[in-house]
């Protein structure tokens, strides 16, 4: 299924705050993202209505099946490109942003390439 960059971007942090804190919350997406409170909780609103979250009544954020592998695919996406941007010479910080604009618009085909370049490099 398809979705747009910013839902992907915050099914990625939900992703990745997970595995660090023992819950997650709206408050922790916005500080992690450094967006108000306020935009978060319209995004958790369109997310939970497409079936990527759950919320409880306590206000813990849960991804369902569909969110964690969304989630997971951005997360791979992002990690494959920053390597390959390190590999070439990009310090990590800059690999790293530039990995995130990268992971949204790069084809499947272009990514699996690069996926395999990356991967026979670092083995």
């Amino acid at each position: 299924m398809q979705i747009n960059e910013s839902a992907e971007n915050y099914l990625e942090t939900i992703l990745l705050l997970s595995k660090t804190l023992p819950v997650v919350r709206s408050v922790d997406i916005a500080s992690e993202m450094g967006f108000k409170k306020s935009s978060v909780s319209v995004a958790m609103k369109n997310l939970r209505e497409k079936n990527y979250i759950t919320v409880t009544d306590a206000g813990f954020i849960y991804l369902t099946e569909s969110g964690k592998e969304m989630a997971e695919i951005v997360y791979e996406r992002h990690f494959i490109l920053s390597s390959w941007l390190e590999q070439l010479g990009v310090d990590k910080k800059t690999a790293s942003e530039d990995a995130c604009r990268m992971e949204h618009i790069l084809s499947k085909e272009s990514f699996d390439a690069i996926k395999r370049y990356v991967t026979r490099a670092t083995t």
